[in-house]
């Protein structure tokens, strides 16, 4: 994961204001804070790996890589929205939402969950992006999103290789409920947080409600996805998981999510309007 892109590969004099998507730039505002606060997961993946230091190698090449994505995001939506402050909003964010960095053992309860859980993230992040590429016409974030995209793919590749390298054997139901576990966290708060933090301002009155705002997020974020995109993560998962990603038992599985996908991005934007 070395040799890697940085910000200034990307074409900023090519920005278009005119195709600027006002929900989907309140969605990549909350979306940088996120990214930006990798930090924080390398110092606790740091503990729950402290004696592979191979792994941990990866994991803080991973971090600055992630980092990088809230920078690049960030600099795209204070060009959209030059009254964005990404600075301000990811102290406040930071206020509201933090891991528990100090903790020494995974709180999934072994470290083949942790991979588990970081694969789940992944498939999500790399399937959000792609569905962001596809769906905006503003150049500058389809090169964002195509780049951080690939990068997510990679990811996944690097936990789910590290994940098959651990000598823990849990059960297969085991391993299916963390990543269960890990799907429901999606509406916890560090999303809602994020676009609490990076779509208000300190001093307007708005209090935070994670309800509120976990589905203001949603309603903008999961309209994005198409059913190749639900049918591509749920896949990833399924082979963290240890269940063949192509199998019949996906197969049947697969526009069932995709309906549950639905019914939720409509409860989102009914909660949110």
């Amino acid at each position: 994961m070395n040799d890697h892109w940085t910000l200034d590969d990307i074409e900023w004099a090519q920005f278009d204001a005119a195709k600027v998507d006002e929900d989907l730039l309140a969605a990549i505002k909350a979306a940088a804070l996120v990214e930006a606060n990798a930090g924080d997961y390398v110092l606790y993946l740091l503990n729950v790996f402290s004696d592979r230091p191979d792994v941990c190698a990866s994991i803080e090449q991973w971090g600055r890589e992630e980092e990088q994505h809230g920078a690049a995001l960030a600099r795209w939506a204070e060009h959209a929205d030059p009254t964005f402050s990404f600075e301000r909003s990811l102290e406040r964010f930071k206020e509201i939402y933090r891991i528990p960095v100090g903790a020494e053992e995974s709180v999934r309860g072994s470290r083949v969950g942790e991979m588990i859980a970081r694969c789940v993230v992944e498939s999500g992040t790399s399937s959000f992006y792609t569905a962001i590429k596809e769906a905006t016409e503003e150049p500058v974030l389809q090169d964002i999103a195509r780049r951080i995209a690939a990068d997510e793919f990679r990811h996944y590749k690097l936990f789910y290789d590290t994940l098959q390298k651990l000598d823990e054997t849990p059960t297969l139901w085991e391993r299916a409920k963390v990543a269960l576990l890990r799907v429901n966290e999606a509406d916890d708060d560090e999303l809602a947080s994020a676009y609490y933090a990076a779509n208000t301002s300190k001093g307007d009155g708005v209090v935070y409600d994670r309800k509120k705002f976990a589905a203001a997020y949603e309603a903008r974020a999961l309209g994005l996805y198409k059913r190749h995109h639900t049918n591509r993560a749920i896949s990833m998962i399924a082979k963290a998981v240890g269940i063949a990603p192509h199998g019949r038992f996906m197969r049947m599985l697969e526009p069932i999510v995709w309906k549950v996908w639905q019914r939720r991005t409509r409860k989102a934007q009914a909660v949110a309007a």
